[in-house]
C-alpha cells in the first residue's frame, strides 16, 4: 500500500444500532495497523470487511467508556484461539493514564489470558502533549479533550500527511488550534442543538471546530439516532465550506504522501 488508509468501522454509539456499530477506526501505513478505539461490533466489521484483524499491531484506546473498548477483550481472545497458528507478534496497547488499571480489571474478570494471551503485548499510558513513535514513519500524539477525566483526541502523522480523531469530546477550542492544518479531522458529532450536553458535539458545534481547524477533510461520526433526523450537511456548511463525509460503517479514505 503506496500511503495510508483510514477505515470507518464504527460510526455508532451505545444507541444500539443494526447500521453503526460502536467506535472503532482502523488506520493503515507501511507495517503499521493502528486501531482506534474498540467499541462492541468492530470485530464483526472487521471480518465483514475482510480486513486484516491478525495483523493489526497497535490498539490506541481515546477513553473508558464501554462503547470505545467493550470488544477488546473479544480481539485479543481472537488473536489467541481464533487463528492457527495463534498470534506471536507482539502488541502494543496504548491509551490515557488509567489505561492499564482498566486491563487489569477487565483480566480479573476474564482471567490473566488478557494480560498474557501468548503473545506480548505492552501497555503504554500517553500523556496530553506526548508523541510516540510507532514505527520509523508513524507518529502518534495525544491531547486532552473534555469529555471524561481521561479523554484524549489522537492525531497520527506520516509522509506529510496528518490524521486527527476527536475521541469523544465537547467543544474545544484548544482541540481545535492542535488539529489546526490536519488533512482528515474525524469528528464527533452526537446530538442535535437540542439535546446539546457539555460532554458531546452537535453539528452546529462540529462546524465551528472545522472552521477553526481548517482541515481538508472532515468525517463526521459517532451518531446518536436523534442527530440522523436534522440536516447535519446544512449545519455544517454555514460555518464550514470544506468537504464533510457523513460517515457509514466500512468507508475509507486513502491519503496519499506529500
Amino acid at each position: 500500500m503506496k500511503g495510508a488508509r483510514l477505515t470507518t468501522l464504527g460510526t455508532g454509539t451505545v444507541a444500539l444500532s443494526g447500521e453503526r456499530s460502536c467506535a472503532g477506526y482502523l488506520y493503515e501505513a507501511d507495517d503499521v495497523r493502528l486501531l482506534l478505539d474498540c467499541g462492541s461490533g468492530i470485530t464483526r466489521r472487521l471480518a465483514e470487511l475482510g480486513l486484516a484483524w491478525p495483523a493489526i499491531t497497535h490498539v490506541a484506546l481515546t477513553h473508558f467508556h464501554i462503547d470505545h473498548h467493550g470488544d477488546l477483550p473479544t480481539l485479543v481472545f481472537a488473536w489467541k484461539y481464533g487463528q492457527l497458528p495463534p498470534r506471536s507478534a507482539p502488541l502494543d496497547l496504548l491509551g490515557p493514564v488509567g489505561t492499564r488499571a482498566l486491563i487489569e480489571r477487565l483480566a480479573a474478570a476474564y482471567g490473566e489470558w488478557l494480560l498474557t494471551p501468548g503473545f506480548p503485548i505492552t501497555i503504554r499510558e500517553i500523556m496530553p502533549g506526548e508523541s510516540v513513535e510507532l514505527s520509523a514513519s508513524v507518529r502518534l500524539s495525544a491531547q486532552k479533550v473534555p469529555h471524561t477525566e481521561e479523554s484524549v483526541a489522537y492525531s497520527i502523522e506520516r509522509g506529510g500527511r496528518r490524521v486527527v480523531y476527536t475521541g469523544d469530546t465537547g467543544p474545544d477550542d484548544a482541540l481545535a488550534d492542535w488539529a489546526h492544518g490536519c488533512d482528515v479531522l474525524v469528528c464527533e458529532c452526537s446530538l442535535p442543538a437540542s439535546m446539546a450536553i457539555k460532554e458531546h458535539l452537535t453539528p452546529d458545534q462540529c462546524a465551528s471546530l472545522a472552521a477553526r481547524a481548517r482541515p481538508g477533510h472532515v468525517v463526521l461520526t459517532h451518531f446518536y439516532p436523534p442527530v440522523e433526523r436534522i440536516d447535519i450537511r446544512a449545519a455544517m456548511a454555514a460555518q464550514y465550506g470544506g468537504p464533510v463525509t457523513l460517515g457509514r460503517d466500512g468507508w475509507h479514505i486513502e491519503l496519499e504522501d506529500e
